[in-house]
Formats: structure tokens, sequence, C-alpha cells
């Protein structure tokens, strides 16, 4: 089933997609739930349990006050970063969330955690019960955060597998979704147009086509605000590595040696880019979902690239962002659909990887390259991230975090400059290698995904961790 660009792209806030925006979701969700139920006047209390990586790290990507704002009523699309603060400090003052006018008590230090449990359906699984006060059960409802903010039940994960048992990835009514590349690619050929055009006339079936291109414009306008903020803001992030943030410094540096942003320092505004957002988004700042918060900061870096440094980017900001959005989207439909985008379920492969595969895709389009083109940009900036470990040290989203999303913004750029060096023939399909990542995922070891157990993140001492 094709995803549409405007669901892979979502605002939402740091530090974590799977284990901030989609655990808030969750609780939003089940609060809604209990709304329609009509059991909201009879809930006293709440009880939380959270399983496998969302226990493990959970405490330092925001999982407990995730879920706290969404029970109080918040959604990440539309939650301020100022309202944030405010709300939780309220809600861990009074140890209580208010539901429907009157407070009931909730303490993100009673929940239960499990990160030795992982459920069935998703490494990334949370229980959510409304209690009576008699401490019955009044709903209960188990949510998994499957990467990139998006939240399913067990029975909605298992309809999915159903369907991709019984057939294939299914593309329902329309004529221009896809579930393969090779689709993708068939339909660019019969129709004779680029993978931007696929993807838009995809998303025109549902919206007009103005109001698509307004959507990803104001996704693009809060990639640079992020950015903007980002190297603004001085001083150390969260936690107890005591990471000192460098986009205000380095900023400061690159605009007095490249006042007239000559060619020679692309690669250190792209690098500029990356890890602004991504020191925004382990601030637990505003961010674009692209496909996940902890790769947040490869998008927003290569589309300054795409802008500032190609013919076509800067005869036309503004349609070649909206371009750069719809085939970086098709890209990443391609692995939310039929790999995974979870760093819990599959390694960081599934988060950097797809980020620098999508945004290769991205730019060579711009680049005017033709879909095949195109679709080995993808493969390649995919193919050289394969294996990729999820490994944060003190369970925080930023070292190795930050850093590999500038590494892997390069890589997407050199994925595509490579591709346009040739016609478009390759060996190894952008297919191959997304089932290749899959593969390999279910393949790593536990602890080289989201759970802060191995490599860097036993390796490197901390004093301490928060996970």
């Amino acid at each position: 089933m094709t995803i549409s660009v405007l669901d892979l792209f979502s605002v939402g806030i740091g530090p974590s997609s799977s284990h901030t925006v989609g655990p808030m979701r969750a609780a939003a969700r089940f609060v809604a739930d209990l709304g329609l139920r009509g059991t909201v006047p009879r809930t006293a209390s709440f009880a939380v349990t959270l399983y496998g990586s969302l226990a493990a790290t959970g405490a330092g990507h925001g999982t407990q006050p995730a879920i706290l704002l969404g029970l109080d009523g918040h959604q990440p699309e539309t939650l301020e970063v100022e309202i944030k603060d405010l709300a939780l400090a309220r809600i861990r003052e009074s140890g209580a969330i208010v539901l429907a006018g009157r407070e009931v008590p909730i303490r993100e230090q009673e929940f239960e955690l499990l990160p030795r449990t992982v459920l069935d359906a998703h490494p990334n699984g949370m229980r959510l019960r409304a209690l009576d006060g008699d401490g019955a059960v009044l709903h209960e409802r188990t949510y998994f955060s499957i990467g990139g903010g998006f939240v399913l039940t067990a029975e909605e994960i298992e309809t999915g597998r159903a369907r991709v048992d019984a057939g294939g990835t299914e593309t329902g009514a329309s004529s221009s979704a896809f579930g393969s590349a090779a689709e993708l690619l068939e339909l660019a050929s019969a129709r004779g147009t680029s993978i931007a055009d696929v993807m838009l006339a995809f998303e025109t079936e549902r919206l007009p086509e103005g109001e698509v291109r307004t959507r990803l414009l104001a996704l693009r306008d809060v990639m640079e605000a992020c950015a903007a903020h980002g190297i603004k803001q001085s001083g150390y992030l969260p936690g107890a590595l005591g990471v000192k943030r460098r986009a205000p410094e380095w900023f400061e540096r690159l605009s007095k040696e490249d006042p007239h942003r000559s060619p020679e320092f692309a690669e250190d505004w792209v690098n500029l880019i990356a890890l602004a957002v991504n020191e925004e988004n382990a601030s637990g700042g505003r961010i674009v979902t692209a496909p996940t918060n902890g790769a947040a900061g490869i998008i927003p870096a290569v589309l300054h690239y795409a802008v500032h440094y190609t013919r076509a980017g800067r005869e036309d900001p503004d349609g070649a962002a909206v371009r750069f959005l719809l085939a970086a989207g098709a890209i990443g439909s391609l692995f939310k659909e039929r790999a995974s985008i979870s760093g819990a379920e599959v390694g960081c492969q599934g988060e950097v990887g797809s980020a620098a595969s999508m945004a290769a895709g991205g730019l060579a389009e711009i680049l005017g390259g033709t879909p095949p083109q195109v679709e080995n940009a993808a493969e390649i900036a995919m193919e050289h991230s394969l294996g990729l470990t999820c490994d944060p040290i003190g369970g925080l989203v930023q070292i190795p975090c930050i850093e590999r999303n500038a590494i892997s913004a390069g890589k997407a750029i050199n994925a595509a400059r490579m591709a346009l060096r040739g016609d478009g023939s390759h060996r190894v399909s952008l297919d191959q290698v997304i089932e290749t990542m899959r593969l390999t995922g279910l393949d790593l070891s536990s602890k080289y995904k989201e759970t802060s157990t191995g490599g860097l993140a036993v390796n490197v001492p901390v004093t301490a961790v928060e996970c």
C-alpha cells in the first residue's frame, strides 16, 4: 500500500518518533477511545506498561513524558515546545493529568517497565489501562509504535500481515499506487513522467494539487525553522552525556569563511544543517519526522543542498522543494511498507539508511535524473547503509545519532551524483536492497536495535544512563 508523503513526513517533537511521537499519539488515541465508550466519567486512574525497546530506552527518549502529555490531550503535530514544557511541569507537580475537566492521578515513576519482555507484534509495545475507583479495568489496549510516529494495535498489525501473506502488497483502487520499486518504475515509464510526478498523481487523487504543494512547502518551512532555531541555541544537550551543541559555533565560522556560499563549502553547510536539526531533536524541539526523528536531519540537509547548490534549486526553490519531497516520499513509502523504518525493529539502517536513500532519490530527481537513475541513487545509499546498528549511548539520541545524520546526508549526495554518472542500469535493484535490509534487521541481535545494550552504548562509559 502506497504511503502518502503527507503521512510519511509529519510535524512532531523530539527526541524520537517511535519512542516520543508514537507513544503520545497512542495515549491520545486511548483517551479518544474512552470518550467513545463513555467511560471517561468513571476513569479514576491509569496503568501503563512499557515493553521491549520502549522500556529499555524510554527514559532517554522521552517516552514516559510523551504518554503523560498524550493522556492530557496533546497531539505531537500541534504541541508547541513551550506549551509542552508548561504542561509537563503542571502534570509532574500535581501528579495528575486533566481528563474532561477533572484531574486523574498518574505518575511516570509508577509506569511498569519490562525491557526484557518483547511482544510478538513489535519491539515497541505499550499497554494502557483505564481503571475505576475500585481498580477494575474499564478499558485496556495494547499499542505498538512501529516507527516514524505510526501507531497500530496488534489487531491492525495482524490484518496488515495477513494482507501481505495473501498476495503481496496491496495498492488499493488508486491508479497511481505502487507496492514496489519495479511498479513505481513501470508507472513512470508508462506515463513518461518522473518519480515525483507519479507520487504527485497519487497524492492528487485525494487532495487538490495546490493543497499538496502548500502542505509540502509548510513541511519545508518547519524543517528550515528547525535548522535556524538549532543554529541559534548554545549550551549543552539534556542528559548525562554532556554533549555540547556545535551548530552555533559552526555557523559563525562558516558565515565568515563563506559569506557568498561558494560551492567548495557546500559539504560544510550540509553538515551544519544536519547537526542543527538533530541537536534540536535531541533537546525535544519541533521536528519534521523524515521518516523518523532519529534521522530527521538528513532530508533537510540534502534539501538545503538541492535548493542552494543545483541549477533547478536556484531557479525555482519552491518547485525544487516540492519535487524533492515527492520523490523522497515515494522511496520512503517502499521502505515503510516492504521493510521497516523502526530502529527497534531493524536497527539504524531502517532510520538513517532509509532517510539517506530517500534523500538520494530526491536529489537525483532535482539533478534531472531519469526514473531509473533516481531508483539507482536510492539503492546506492541504502546498499551502503546495510547492517547499521542502533546503539545510542546512555539511551539518548545524541551519540552516534547526531553525527551519523551528517555523514549519511553526505552519503546521499554522493549516491545521487554516482547515479547521475550512469544510465540508470545497475546490478542490484532497490527492491532487492530493501528486502536485504529487512532480513538483515531480523538477523541483528536485539542489543543493536535501540536497547542500548550493545555497541557504543556499552563500550563508552558514562556516569549515568537514561535507560
